[in-house]
């Protein structure tokens, strides 16, 4: 069984629009197609400066499923890859428009 790295983007985002970066990385397994591991990321030096700048994300990369927000990390029910997607956007909104 082998994973492979299907999805790997790096999207700035104009500062006029709120500056910073959206990263999302999605590996798969090549026999399933199943998600194994992913990180998407809002990534805003400007608004947080821990955690690399990271103001919020999703990841599985070590010890489980967990969101961080502002350098608090927490582990969350994992229901499937869409679930942490739409969880992620959601929260990317939220930040977005309470600028």
């Amino acid at each position: 069984m082998s994973d492979k790295k299907i999805i790997d983007e790096s999207h700035k985002i104009p500062d006029k629009r709120g500056n910073g970066k959206l990263r999302r990385e999605i590996w798969v397994d090549e026999a399933t197609g199943r998600v194994t591991r992913y990180n998407l990321a809002y990534i805003n030096h400007n608004i947080h400066a821990g955690d690399n700048g990271r103001v919020v994300g999703y990841d599985n990369a070590h010890d489980g499923h967990h969101r961080r927000y502002f350098g608090v990390v927490e582990p969350i029910k994992f229901v499937s890859f869409e679930d942490i997607e739409q969880r992620f956007e959601q929260d990317w909104i939220a930040l977005k428009e309470s600028k």
